[in-house]
């Protein structure tokens, strides 16, 4: 197991975690942000941090590991790895809704975990648990690098993280750090709020 030492020193060295003014994917703004994105342009920190979360699901007889596109697309193929299952991911269609295309098919009583690099809501993973629930498969968990809700966040299933921290975020209208001015507020993700 991998401590919570090591994970942190991972995150500092590939350059994870940015200080400053954010608006997340979820439109609330915090102070910190974790760009896991960085964690997979290495593969000393996506295959170390990927084989502790594949370690934690390892007796779960996972049959196939899905990630949301973009941020858990390389992440699905490193934990899937790991596991020794197949890999694959949702996308969201022109109407703006997670689907499995590209011929990925789950079928009904198939094990298959959830992957996503970071949780702070956990909109784009509740949005694939649904759609992968719906074909009738059975989800033995949702796995994540980084959890930002401190171990808050009940999905309905096992959820594990190879960290679990705490990051303060408000809503916008209660956001100290608009309500100062002093730093521009910037959107670092990939997904438009």
């Amino acid at each position: 197991m991998i401590s919570n030492e090591r994970v942190i020193e991972i995150l500092k060295e590939a350059g994870v975690l940015l200080e400053g003014h954010f608006r997340l994917t979820s439109g609330r703004h915090s102070n910190k942000y974790l760009q896991c994105a960085k964690i997979f342009r290495n593969t000393k920190y996506s295959e170390e941090l990927c084989a502790a979360l594949a370690e934690q699901f390892g007796s779960e007889g996972v049959e196939v590991v899905i990630g949301p596109a973009m941020g858990a697309v390389q992440m699905a193929y490193e934990v899937s790895r790991h596991l020794k299952c197949e890999n694959f991911f949702a996308e969201r269609e022109a109407d703006g809704k997670m689907a499995l295309r590209r011929g990925f098919e789950v079928k009904p009583g198939m094990k298959v975990l959830l992957v996503e690099d970071v949780v702070t809501t956990g909109g784009s993973v509740k949005e694939v648990l649904e759609l992968v629930k719906a074909a009738g498969a059975d989800v033995v968990g949702i796995g994540s690098i980084v959890d930002r809700t401190g171990g808050k966040i009940d999905f309905g299933v096992p959820f594990k993280a190879v960290i679990s921290v705490e990051v303060e975020s408000w809503e916008p209208e209660n956001c100290p750090l608009c309500k100062e001015g002093k730093i521009e507020l910037v959107k670092p993700g990939s997904r438009k709020v």
